[in-house]
């Protein structure tokens, strides 16, 4: 009785995300649109407008935070959106401009930083950067996010786990959109000055980690109810780097890796020997996704959140095929059934072209 009772919670929760919550998602990325299509150079606004076409869904998929107990949801969506808009925007500049600098990334990066400390002065993010005029695109996201972060009461207490998650995103994009003679050394140095602390982790999978953006928004989120305590804090934490912002990059990867061996792109998924060993390690991360999950203070919630990468990820057509499809059978039986359930209402949304 009890797993059908929160199996209907969950089904609850996305029947809101995507009745409610995409919708409100469709404006803010519209405002956006119109905002980089008016006032942006024409090299930047190309950039601004693709990470807004090609990107949708990872508003979309961080949305569902917006749908947290006690959290506003207009007022969390306006800032993951921009918040998400920023990081997608970010990666594009460093990734389709045939920019291979690394203080401009570092400088462009600031713009995570300043997003989430609202008493900060801005900084100037085009300052290595060849193309300069946005016409305060950047800014403007920038101040959006810091508007809503000022309407949280205990996101002081959230502050110093959301300015180091924020930290360790923009090292990690700063290195791997480096030349790719250089990239490698200088971003597995990174990781692995940090694997003391984690010693379960491969140097890719602490980089896959910090690379994941929804431990930002599920602190933010926490950070809307005034009784929030430093334990709940530092556990949410826990549980969330590495283990389920793992699992969402380690997707992301494995979703996209027939084309970026293709490409010659940069991929964690490769630094694995073995299909088996990619099975072993996606199922571990989902293992401890879940267990953490379970732990958190809104267990329903936060196992949604796992099952749902499973789903919108693993949903995708790249995964049709061998040996990727093998995997994904694999990772399924691990979720359950309520994960292939999720997994069929991805595929369905997919068809729809809601996903």
């Amino acid at each position: 009785m009890v797993s059908l009772i929160n199996a209907a919670n969950s089904l609850g929760l996305v029947t809101k995300l995507v009745r409610h919550v995409f919708p409100l998602v469709d404006i803010e990325l519209e405002k956006w649109r119109l905002y980089a299509a008016e006032h942006c150079c024409p090299e930047l606004a190309e950039q601004a407008l693709a990470s807004i076409e090609n990107k949708k869904f990872h508003c979309q998929g961080g949305s569902i935070y917006s749908l947290y107990n006690g959290v506003n949801t207009t007022s969390c969506v306006r800032l993951i959106v921009a918040l998400q808009t920023v990081s997608d925007y970010l990666d594009n500049l460093c990734d389709r401009a045939g920019i291979t600098d690394e203080a401009a990334f570092r400088q462009l990066h600031l713009a995570i930083y300043d997003a989430l400390e609202p008493t900060a002065p801005l900084h100037n993010y085009y300052t290595y950067y060849p193309f300069k005029n946005d016409g305060g695109y950047l800014s403007a996201l920038v101040t959006t996010c810091r508007t809503e972060i000022s309407c949280l009461p205990a996101y002081d207490l959230v502050k110093p786990f959301v300015l180091h998650l924020a930290k360790l995103y923009s090292d990690l994009q700063t290195y791997k959109h480096l030349d790719p003679t250089i990239r490698a050394p200088k971003m597995f140095a990174w990781a692995t000055a940090s694997l003391e602390a984690y010693p379960d982790l491969a140097a890719q999978e602490f980089a896959a980690a910090a690379g994941s953006t929804l431990g930002i928004f599920m602190l933010c989120a926490l950070a809307a109810t005034p009784s929030l305590t430093e334990a709940t804090v530092k556990q949410t934490y826990t549980a969330y780097f590495p283990w389920i912002s793992g699992l969402h990059i380690l997707l992301d990867y494995f979703i996209d890796l027939r084309e970026d061996q293709e490409n010659g792109d940069l991929n964690f998924i490769t630094y694995y020997q073995t299909q088996a060993e990619i099975q072993v390690r996606l199922t571990h991360f989902l293992q401890q996704a879940l267990l953490n999950a379970q732990n958190l203070p809104d267990p329903i919630f936060n196992k949604t959140i796992v099952r749902g990468l499973l789903a919108m990820y693993l949903s995708d057509p790249k995964t049709s095929y061998s040996p990727e499809k093998e995997i994904k059978t694999a990772l399924l039986s691990t979720g359950g059934n309520y994960t292939k359930f999720m997994y069929a209402l991805c595929r369905l949304l997919r068809q729809r072209q809601l996903l």
